[in-house]
């Protein structure tokens, strides 16, 4: 008996051996729209968002989705409709939080090296909070909001020093890291920032990294948080709101993280006994989660090219490469994959088809790595996959919906994939395969 198939959602299936995705067929999709090709499922979405909802009930907090994790205008109006805020890096990630129908008092602006045309543009948008990470910076933003004549909210981003136990790539609070200001210097950055015009003093941020799967660090890293924000009260200096930052991680392969439900709710009750035991009030908290909820609602679908058999390694050569999903020649990282047809369903139809596809009647199961086109040695996608292929097979790389489309370009002047979103058994288009008429147009000979 073959060993049961699992998926890292509830919205992925199969049915009579082909892979669905809320509820739509993966293969029909392909026939419509081709490959390289990314799915997501909103029921996923919703519901992952939901549990975060779930956790600050009966708390005051705001939820700010990381736009980028996945920044497709769709996905953040859906995420947008069921209240979310958004934390953002860019001007573009704030055009694109603003006309998917976020509220500007919702959103937190985060970012080491936020220019001054995108503090302009912050500003007269109305956004909720700037998270500052260096002391120039929030030079920089009193002169910008002196000159506007407005008032920019700010909270400073601490650097705690914690180890997050994360890729280093992915790892942002410790010491040596470029965010963030360090704890030792604080102090005199709020001291300053209390006495600049155009400036109001509201929180504090720490962000210690992301594809956490460990709920120590975040309790570590609010330890500090906490004795900093006694030391700002003995000085004067009062916070409304601690904004503990997301990178909450998911299972991509064997890892086993902690809920939203359980990393907040052991966050929300240190904090409500320092509160406590201090006589204060209990703050507002920010959380800004991303891969967590859109990780595991994402496919990509690439098709096989050729397979190609060498006396040290087999290879399968697919359509999809670095450029559609940079996360394993950057990070090394794995991605579950799986046939789209399972291989036995497939020998069933070509079976009752007489064999006519050559694709199908030529399959070799083998222990390939699955590359892409692109010319870069490090332009893989998986290794040392166990599958049985046959050329023009489709294969779903899983858990793609976080830091796959957003972090895809076009090199090789390759045109970015199409985007659809699967909701309740239909789908439609989210973004449009790229054309290389996009790609040419910018351009002047």
């Amino acid at each position: 008996m073959s060993k049961q198939e699992t998926f890292p959602t509830p919205f992925l299936s199969r049915k009579d051996g082909v892979l669905h995705l809320d509820g739509v067929n993966l293969e029909q999709l392909v026939q419509q729209h081709g490959t390289p090709l990314y799915v997501y499922s909103a029921g996923h979405i919703r519901d992952a968002f939901s549990q975060y909802l779930d956790a600050v009930k009966g708390l005051d907090a705001t939820i700010c989705y990381a736009v980028k994790a996945n920044s497709n205008l769709s996905l953040l109006r859906l995420l947008a409709d069921m209240g979310a805020g958004f934390d953002i890096v860019s001007a573009g990630e704030l055009a694109r939080a603003l006309e998917a129908g976020g509220k500007p008092e919702k959103i937190v602006f985060s970012g080491v090296g936020k220019s001054t045309a995108e503090l302009e543009m912050a500003l007269d948008a109305g956004v909720g909070c700037f998270n500052i990470e260096s002391p120039a910076e929030l030079e920089r933003l009193a002169a910008v909001a002196q000159r506007k004549g407005k008032v920019a909210n700010i909270s400073l981003r601490v650097n705690p020093d914690v180890d997050a136990k994360t890729h280093p790539y992915i790892s942002t609070g410790l010491k040596e890291n470029k965010f963030g200001v360090a704890m030792d210097q604080a102090l005199a950055t709020y001291q300053r920032a209390a006495v600049l015009p155009g400036i109001r003093i509201v929180g504090v941020d720490c962000h210690i990294g992301s594809q956490i799967t460990q709920a120590q660090p975040y309790a570590d890293a609010l330890d500090r948080v906490l004795a900093l924000v006694d030391l700002l009260h003995d000085h004067g200096i009062t916070l409304h709101h601690l904004d503990l930052g997301g990178g909450l991680g998911i299972c991509y392969k064997d890892e086993t993280p902690p809920s939203p439900q359980t990393v907040i709710g052991e966050l929300a009750a240190k904090v409500r006994a320092w509160a406590d035991k201090n006589r204060r009030d209990m703050p507002k908290l920010m959380f800004e989660p991303g891969r967590s909820i859109v990780g595991n609602c994402g496919v990509l679908l690439t098709s096989v090219e050729y397979l190609k058999h060498s006396e040290d390694k087999d290879f399968a050569i697919v359509d999809a490469a670095m450029n559609d999903l940079m996360r394993p020649a950057m990070y090394e990282s794995y991605h579950g994959m799986t046939l789209v047809r399972s291989a036995d369903a497939a020998h069933q139809k070509d079976a009752t088809h007489g064999a006519h596809n050559a694709s199908h009647s030529s399959k070799t199961s083998s222990t390939y790595d699955v590359v892409g086109p692109v010319c870069e040695t490090g332009d893989w996608l998986g290794r040392k996959r166990h599958l049985t292929l046959g050329e023009g097979d489709v294969i779903a790389i899983l858990s793609a919906g976080a830091y796959g489309m957003s972090m895809a370009s076009n090199y090789n002047t390759r045109p970015r994939a199409a985007e659809i979103l699967a909701d309740a058994g239909r789908a439609r288009v989210v973004r449009r395969r790229e054309t290389l008429t996009d790609l040419l147009g910018p351009e002047r000979v």
